[in-house]
């Protein structure tokens, strides 16, 4: 669907039509809307990407994701070249650099993916009104970043702008029709003369985590079709086996748009079986929290449901619980491991998050301000709603649910793998002792450089149930 207000502008320049493909986090030429509506509204098309100090200003431009960005970006540029095309990438505010280059180039018509975010929104609105004083018209193109729009779905009878609860929500999303995938376009022809800054290295951004994956569209095809062919058939069993690396780590290229989601959907529909159904339902929960930000964006930084917490801050359990040091080898291991690859496993997230959250009974705030100067696939709906669900802020029915670090370890990591992959203090343990590790006694105890845990779980519980139920 595409969001043209008539009034806007002018369709064209004149006989010689040209168009600005404005790439935002949709970083791909396969199924790719916006450049796709931009080639066939015009015989000369410029493929725009602005490195925005806008998103700088907001700390979002972390090293991690600044790297993955300039993969897909050098990918992006490839992938047009081959068509004849290049990328034009422009370094500022991103309203002001599309109008300038409207202006440079007489492009009557600019073509974007629709956000959820409270800033993707402003700088909507913001384009609308600037390129209308250039007689130049914008279309806002959904269905790109998501599987289904923001608010394309919405409670029947209740008078709510969206779905505060996923499981009716997936039931509407699963029966809901899918735009066709679009192919990937033949050729693309830019203009003479128009100018753009380099391409940016991974090479030029330092303070990277040493093990984050490689970007760009490239990867991700690759990585789905192998997904797709020997992966994802055991995820329904798999998804939550922490040692087993089972999941299809696809997470970051569907943030940056280098895969589209509804592609992802469409191929594993087509592949069946209860590893696709479990896989499409975690896209489903993706759209669920981009249409709540789309219609809370105060929900980014502010509780989307008050508990009325009296949190604690105590900087040294927080500076613990960063460094993978709380004494708890299960959530010290996932915190390694987000520092090592700036990715975690979906599992420890959740286990990391409500050890935070409510046995340190910490403002899920810090948490997921850490997470985001991390995580490679950190966005705005994504990380802060599913921080705010294990809080207990959020969209979760059960707002005091509280998992156990020992009870998850020995579900998920039952023979300690896990843990020693990320914790090498403890790699010579076997047993219970590995998760366990203050259990030990005399020299065994001596010998380990691992600390006491920080907090005592049952007397963390009740302290939580206390300030809850008061």
């Amino acid at each position: 669907m595409t969001r043209t207000p008539p009034s806007a502008g002018t369709t064209g320049n004149g006989p010689h039509r040209i168009a600005v493909a404005l790439f935002t986090s949709d970083l791909r030429v396969h199924d790719q809307p916006v450049l796709r509506a931009a080639l066939h509204g015009a015989d000369e098309v410029v493929p725009m990407f602005v490195l925005d100090d806008g998103v700088r200003r907001t700390g979002f431009t972390t090293p991690n994701r600044r790297a993955f960005l300039a993969d897909c970006l050098a990918d992006l540029d490839a992938g047009l070249r081959e068509r004849g095309g290049r990328l034009v990438i422009r370094t500022g505010e991103a309203v002001e650099e599309v109008v300038r280059l409207v202006a440079e180039t007489g492009a009557g018509q600019v073509h974007v993916a629709g956000g959820a975010s409270g800033y993707a929104l402003h700088r909507e609105e913001s384009l609308r009104t600037a390129l209308a004083a250039h007689d130049c018209r914008l279309s806002v193109h959904d269905s790109v970043i998501t599987v289904l729009p923001p608010g394309a779905e919405t409670p029947a009878g209740s008078g709510s702008d969206h779905f505060a609860v996923f499981t009716p929500y997936h039931r509407r999303w699963e029966a809901a029709k899918l735009r066709a995938v679009l192919g990937a376009p033949r050729a693309v022809r830019v203009p003479e003369g128009v100018t753009g800054d380099p391409v940016p290295s991974r090479a030029d951004v330092p303070g990277t985590s040493p093990g984050l994956l490689g970007g760009g569209e490239r990867e991700a095809r690759k990585r789905l079709s192998r997904w797709l062919s020997s992966g994802i058939g055991a995820y329904e069993d798999r998804h939550d086996d922490m040692p087993g690396d089972a999941t299809s780590k696809l997470s970051p290229f569907f943030h940056f748009g280098a895969l589209s989601p509804t592609e992802a959907v469409h191929r594993a529909r087509q592949k069946g079986g209860a590893g696709a159904e479990a896989f499409v339902r975690q896209l489903a929960w993706r759209d669920f929290h981009h249409q709540v930000l789309a219609a809370r964006p105060t929900a980014s930084w502010s509780n989307y449901r008050d508990r009325h917490d009296r949190w604690r801050a105590d900087t040294k359990e927080i500076e613990a619980w960063k460094a993978g040091l709380t004494g708890y080898p299960v959530v010290d291991a996932a915190m390694r491991q987000l520092a090592h690859e700036g990715w975690m496993h979906n599992r420890g997230r959740l286990l990391v998050a409500s050890f935070l959250t409510k046995t340190l009974y910490v403002d899920w705030r810090v948490g997921a301000r850490h997470f985001l100067s991390l995580l490679v696939d950190g966005d705005l709906a994504n990380n802060q709603l599913n921080w705010q669900w294990a809080a207990g802020t959020g969209t979760d029915t059960r707002p005091n649910r509280i998992l156990n670090p020992l009870a998850q370890a020995k579900r998920f990591d039952p023979h300690g793998d896990y843990v020693r992959r990320w914790v090498p203090e403890l790699a010579g343990l076997r047993g219970s002792a590995v998760h366990q590790p203050w259990r030990l006694e005399g020299q065994d105890r001596a010998r380990l450089d691992y600390p006491d845990p920080i907090v005592d779980l049952a007397e963390a519980r009740t302290r939580f149930e206390d300030a809850r139920n008061t």
